[in-house]
């Protein structure tokens, strides 16, 4: 079969627009691949750059409270220090306010008076006792009336003192460093 070289031209130069077409479609299939793949990896980035903003801020947070919770038990062991005694206080006040009450009552009678001594002398020592381990008696007589440390279980009107002033205390108050312990019972001037 005897063919046109002209007819055989136009075919090959035809096969080779259709290679040409082939190879322009493959690369732009593989330039529209790589930039799907490219969005995709892109996307993919910035969600992990996201979530790992994320996980350290969520850390951040974590080491800060931690670091309240290390401040807090801290604080709340030194506060357990300073009143561990307070209990203890608490005990022996109503013992102090038996003595003080059997020194008033035997001060009269000379044949307890060295009964009275013996006593005075133990009161003594539980009072310095309770002073080491920081607590002290509230003052609060010729004081101004404050209810953070008294309780006013009376009032009066008596002319010579100023107004919510304490005239006389009925129970001594105590306290253990600044806090009360008990507050001291007293009569105050209207």
């Amino acid at each position: 079969m005897v063919t046109d070289p002209e007819d055989h031209f136009d075919e090959v130069i035809e096969e080779e627009n259709e290679k040409n077409d082939d190879t322009n479609q493959v690369e732009n299939e593989t330039e529209e691949s790589q930039e799907v793949g490219s969005e995709e990896k892109q996307s993919e980035l910035n969600q992990l750059k996201d979530e790992n903003a994320d996980l350290n801020d969520r850390l951040l947070r974590l080491q800060a409270d931690f670091d309240n919770y290390k401040r807090r038990m801290k604080k709340e062991k030194e506060m357990d220090f300073k009143y561990k005694s307070q209990e203890l206080a608490t005990e022996i006040i109503p013992v102090l306010d038996n003595f003080e009450r059997a020194l008033q009552t035997g001060a009269d009678n000379e044949n307890v008076a060295s009964f009275v001594d013996g006593v005075e002398m133990v009161y003594q020592q539980l009072h310095q006792a309770l002073e080491k381990v920081g607590v002290t008696e509230i003052e609060a007589e010729g004081k101004e009336f404050d209810p953070t440390i008294h309780q006013a279980v009376m009032q009066v009107e008596e002319d010579g003192c100023d107004s919510n002033q304490v005239i006389e205390v009925l129970q001594k108050g105590y306290q253990l460093k600044d806090r009360v312990i008990r507050p001291a019972m007293v009569k105050v001037n209207q």
